[in-house]
């Protein structure tokens, strides 16, 4: 058995490895912590410049986009407040929607009141048509035509010139054209037509009405030649 010279006995020197760093300041004077275990939040370099410290939100506080949320009110996240531009709009297409339903209802106004003056010279012309033809010219002239016209023609030589034109019940009215409307302030009616009778007989028609209440101003009644 070998033996060698032993020096006296020395502690066991540990050998390289993984050293544990030292500990890093956090916080307030006087703490420390293990480095390692958490990660110290980012500074903000905005917010220093007071001498106040900031942070930035860590990644798993950003949006999916990356940018980080606009303030809101008090300086909290949210969203920006609705653009004025979009209130002018709506205004200006609220006030074009009102004027476009103004014209549309002057004009259902208008021809309302256009279809009814034009019904009332029809009714007038009829009427007055079947009187004659029924041979109650009398009761025609009294209740058709206007005082200025019968100042100019008599009650005589009214019915004496409608039997002239030998009207009986087979005659039958047709009004072509019937205008009415308002002149200078004064109601007015204009009618044209023809009035057939048996054996192919015709007869023209034109009647004038004018005043508030619609009176026969003119009239016409000729054979066909």
């Amino acid at each position: 058995m070998l033996s060698y010279p032993q020096e006296p006995y020395q502690q066991a020197q540990p050998g390289p490895g993984p050293q544990q760093p030292p500990a890093v300041p956090i916080g307030a004077p006087g703490q420390y912590r293990a480095p390692g275990r958490y990660a110290a939040p980012a500074v903000d370099p905005s917010a220093v410049s007071d001498g106040t410290p900031g942070y930035l939100p860590s990644p798993r506080q950003l949006p999916s986009d990356g940018q980080l949320p606009a303030d809101g009110p008090f300086g909290l996240p949210g969203r920006q407040p609705p653009v004025r531009g979009r209130r002018k709009l709506w205004t200006i297409l609220g006030i074009a929607a009102g004027v476009l339903l103004l014209a549309v209802l002057g004009v259902i106004i208008l021809l309302s009141v256009v279809n009814a003056a034009t019904n009332q010279a029809r009714g007038l012309a009829d009427g007055f048509t079947k009187l004659v033809i029924s041979g109650d010219s009398s009761k025609a002239y009294d209740d058709y035509l206007d005082p200025a016209l019968k100042e100019q023609l008599s009650k005589e030589a009214f019915i004496a010139g409608v039997k002239t034109l030998e009207m009986n019940s087979s005659c039958q009215p047709a009004y072509n054209n019937v205008k009415a409307g308002t002149e200078n302030n004064t109601k007015s009616a204009d009618i044209t037509g023809l009035i057939t009778c048996d054996g192919d007989r015709k007869i023209d028609l034109v009647y004038r009405f004018e005043g508030e209440a619609l009176k026969m101003v003119n009239i016409k009644l000729k054979p066909q030649a």
